[in-house]
């Protein structure tokens, strides 16, 4: 999980992350479109992204085409995220029962 951290800590390549939700296989040409980035730079974070699998490359003929593995920032929501919310929700469930209980 550290990878995913160091890969998503980055705002480049959450952007890039982002490009791929909106329209997932895309080439290096088309994910450079627009941006303010070097080729070279793009790469270096594709491969980055790959390393976290964040991002799958396939070959497909000449191009190689990137998809969005969202498997990873899933797990980082169970294992994260979901633990500290269910303390609030228990919270706000309990808050809520008593406040019921009050208007009774």
């Amino acid at each position: 999980m550290d990878e995913v951290f160091k890969a998503l800590a980055d705002a480049s390549r959450r952007s890039l992350l982002d490009r791929l939700h909106a329209r997932n296989g895309q080439s290096l040409n088309e994910l450079c479109e627009g941006l303010a980035m070097t080729r070279q730079a793009v790469t270096k974070h594709l491969a980055i992204l790959e390393e976290a699998n964040l991002v799958t490359a396939i070959k497909h003929g000449r191009e190689k085409l990137h998809y969005l593995n969202p498997v990873p920032i899933h797990q980082i929501g169970e294992r994260w995220i979901r633990k500290f919310e269910r303390g609030k929700l228990a919270a706000l469930s309990e808050l809520k029962r008593q406040l019921e209980k009050r208007d009774e």
